[in-house]
């Protein structure tokens, strides 16, 4: 009985894991998620992680890998899931829209550098943003640096997108936002069906996205662009 459970519970933690699926638009966040300072993580992440490497069978009294634990788990902490942190949230500079610039404007080919929650391997692409300024606009680069910080935490791409496109639409103040993000993911190219060609393509929008006619406008400019 005990291990019909066992193979039951294996079995649907496979299946959560390749239907990516994603439990809410907010990154899934203990209560205190904070209460440790960054060291304290790192210290933790790598007693453990060198735990795991003696587990694999690997001999951490050699040069080559005796640093490894502490440089995974500063990574960790400091590069690949510095997003988590509401701390490390970008300022997002934004100015009074004084041209009175009302046509769509268009930020593409932004990098995409994420990791698969499921598995913790990368999701790497490109996003494409677009926005009707009202009373504001925002700094080009701000942009940029926006969809940087929600791409590094565990992520889910269709969760990625609304996160990028909820911001923006707080920070512009209008529902005028577009987000569309292709991306590859490295759960798909290098497990399970092992898959090296396929891309994953997700798009969120508001305001006056919703008009076919302002989304067919906005894809043209990236395709433009694209070939």
């Amino acid at each position: 009985m005990i291990l019909a459970v066992l193979t039951m519970d294996k079995n649907n933690i496979e299946i959560i894991g390749d239907n990516h699926i994603s439990t809410s638009v907010e990154t899934p966040l203990r209560a205190d998620a904070f209460d440790a300072s960054d060291d304290e993580k790192i210290e933790k992440i790598k007693h453990h992680f060198g735990q795991i490497m003696e587990t694999l069978g690997l001999d951490l009294s050699d040069d080559s890998l005796s640093g490894t634990p502490y440089r995974f788990a500063k990574m960790y902490v400091k590069e690949l899931f510095y997003g988590l942190d509401p701390k490390n949230r970008p300022k997002l500079s934004v100015f009074e829209n004084k041209y009175d610039y009302n046509k769509i404007l268009v930020e593409q080919n932004i990098t995409i550098d994420s990791s698969c929650e499921h598995h913790f391997l990368p999701i790497t692409g490109e996003a494409h943003i677009g926005y009707i300024p009202k009373d504001k606009v925002i700094g080009l680069s701000k942009i940029n640096r926006l969809v940087d910080y929600y791409s590094h935490r565990p992520q889910v791409q269709e969760r990625l997108s609304l996160q990028i496109l909820k911001d923006l639409q707080n920070t512009l103040g209008t529902e005028d936002v577009i987000v569309m993000i292709s991306a590859k993911h490295l759960c798909v190219s290098s497990r399970g069906i092992k898959d090296k060609n396929s891309f994953t393509t997700t798009i969120e929008y508001g305001g006056e996205f919703a008009k076919k006619e302002n989304r067919k406008e906005f894809l043209n400019l990236i395709n433009k662009q694209i070939t």
